[in-house]
């Protein structure tokens, strides 16, 4: 059925729901297994009085940014190969990480995407919108959506 998974996680006790989810379904199916974490974008600098403040450079951002990824991924590969799966990682930074999340199955060759469903119901989900939302709307991949 499917040969090769991509889980995203942010490191949240709900993405590591689908994170095992994803584990168990890569043991079940001897599919191999590509974590992926998209890091939010730098932020943009505040200006008063004429002068800019950035709260770090890029540089550092980017330093800041890729070690949370690597303590994140690190965990999920730790796990999956603890339960005999190859788990390959994957990381960037995005302004929009539904679109990351596609790029980065797209790159990898995965048949289907993992991901957690934050759960936000009514007037939230409307205003604010879901990464998962997007995902599933724009995907032209399998979807499994874990809550």
């Amino acid at each position: 059925m499917y040969k090769h998974l991509l889980v995203a996680t942010d490191g949240s006790r709900l993405s590591g729901k689908a994170v095992t989810h994803a584990i168990a379904l890569a043991q079940a199916l001897k599919a191999e297994l590509t974590a992926f974490y998209a890091s939010p974008d730098y932020p943009m600098p505040a200006y008063a009085d004429g002068v800019v403040y950035e709260p770090v450079s890029k540089k550092q951002y980017e330093a800041m940014a890729t070690k949370e990824a690597e303590k994140i991924l690190t965990a999920v590969q730790l796990k999956a190969e603890a339960g005999g799966v190859d788990c390959n990682t994957l990381h960037t930074i995005a302004n929009a990480p539904w679109e990351a999340i596609l790029a980065a199955a797209k790159k990898a060759k995965c048949d289907a995407i993992v991901m957690a469903s934050h759960g936000r119901r009514g007037v939230s989900a409307l205003l604010l919108g879901s990464e998962t939302q997007k995902v599933l709307t724009h995907s032209k991949l399998p979807v499994i959506i874990v809550r």
